[in-house]
């Protein structure tokens, strides 16, 4: 590997900027950017005009190049630049977290064939440094779960909401106008960006390739202020919790919001922080906290990746090569609470474990136990709002608990 690495770098928007900002203000790292590939030819930029391309070939076919750098939002783009910038021998880092979840075995075995690396910390909450502590730190415990507050956005849009009594809309155009959610929200706000980083997150926690179809999402958009309110009056907040466990040789993941204790320790993160609990046997709990959106977390994650390649490190996916046999499924049952109009009702029935309900503000709440595949079909139900109940702990439909900390 030469002293400074030279990098070709695709995308200039709120990441890329980011990088470009961090990189020339630190001095421990030995790189520059040589271009940048761009796609729209009339915006204005605050870089000369030279360093710009428009041509992708005109990086991955420069020899000088070492790394390319993707910061695209186009994952099936974003995968054919990575796939070639490996056959032409240059490592990739990237945070494109969609395109990683879609195609990480394919990446894991380009890697091996190409003898190149590809890295990805700042694809996974931002500036807290999950994956290589997964690879480096947990590599020998016995890891039971991860889990936590996974998406910057929607924790920024669920601060506002609570703390500073906004609506929905209101908080969800604050985190658009500060970058933190797109002008289509809907990858964060429907739970499908920490679905993604979770995805990424089991290959390193259980060795897992799974396919993200595979894991149920739902997201904070059916949320309704009848749901808020029971919050307030009960002593709670809600947070997205993207969710792994294990139990045996099954790890079960998920994504969904849930009513969280105002002691606990995931209710004081606040705006767009993210945090991840590691749980392992030996180790037992550790907390993350980090930004988890926004330029400059997200691009120092990118540069530390960077420097990592100066000292020609890789991802050896530590768990998978362990031999572990963990396997993946969503036969788990989960206790919740539904609220919905009065007019849209379910009945006990429908619930594996029944707890009770009530009627109130022209909404119905039930509350009981149901499986994982219901959870995923609830969620899509128009008007259903289902949170996780506050002590939620799945279990596996043999009827075992299954250890999960979030609220040990």
């Amino acid at each position: 590997m030469k002293k400074k690495l030279k990098l070709g770098v695709f995308g200039f928007g709120c990441v890329g900027q980011g990088l470009y900002h961090v990189l020339s203000e630190t001095h421990g790292v030995k790189a520059e950017i040589k271009k940048i590939a761009v796609k729209n030819r009339d915006k204005q930029r605050i870089l000369p005009a030279e360093l710009f391309t428009f041509d992708h070939q005109e990086i991955l076919q420069d020899p000088e190049i070492d790394v390319v750098v993707e910061l695209i939002d186009d994952a099936r783009v974003a995968f054919d630049i990575l796939r070639q910038a490996l056959q032409n021998g240059k490592h990739v880092v990237t945070a494109n977290k969609r395109m990683l979840a879609e195609n990480l075995e394919d990446i894991f075995q380009l890697q091996q064939q190409y003898d190149r690396s590809v890295l990805y910390e700042g694809a996974v909450c931002g500036s807290i440094p999950i994956i290589r502590n997964l690879e480096e730190y947990y590599d020998n415990d016995l890891l039971n779960s991860i889990e936590g507050i996974f998406n910057g956005s929607t924790n920024f849009i669920l601060t506002k909401v609570f703390e500073e009594q906004k609506s929905y809309e209101e908080a969800l155009k604050g985190a658009q106008d500060l970058g933190f959610a797109e002008s289509d929200p809907s990858l964060d706000v429907q739970g499908f960006d920490p679905k993604f980083k979770l995805t990424i997150a089991l290959a390193h926690t259980f060795g897992l390739f799974i396919k993200p179809e595979n894991i149920i999402n739902l997201g904070i958009d059916k949320i309704s202020s009848v749901d808020l309110k029971f919050a307030r009056e009960n002593g709670l907040t809600i947070k997205l919790i993207a969710r792994a466990v294990r139990q045996g040789e099954q790890v079960f993941a998920f994504v969904a919001p849930q009513y969280v204790p105002a002691q606990h320790f995931l209710a004081p993160i606040r705006n767009e922080f993210n945090a991840v609990v590691v749980n392992g046997a030996f180790a037992e709990n550790q907390i993350f906290v980090g930004k988890g959106a926004g330029s400059y977390p997200t691009g120092s994650a990118v540069l530390s990746d960077i420097s990592a390649l100066t000292f020609d490190y890789r991802y050896e996916y530590k768990k998978r090569q362990q031999g572990d046999r963990n396997s993946f499924s969503n036969n788990a049952l989960i206790e919740v609470i539904v609220s919905y109009p009065e007019s849209s009702p379910l009945l006990p029935q429908d619930f594996e474990d029944f707890k009770g309900g009530y009627r109130g503000f022209g909404y119905q709440y039930m509350r009981g136990t149901i499986t994982l595949a219901r959870l995923a079909e609830w969620g899509q139900r128009s008007g259903l709002s289902v949170i996780l109940a506050p002590d939620a702990r799945p279990v596996a439909q043999s009827g075992l608990p299954i250890k999960d900390l979030l609220y040990a």
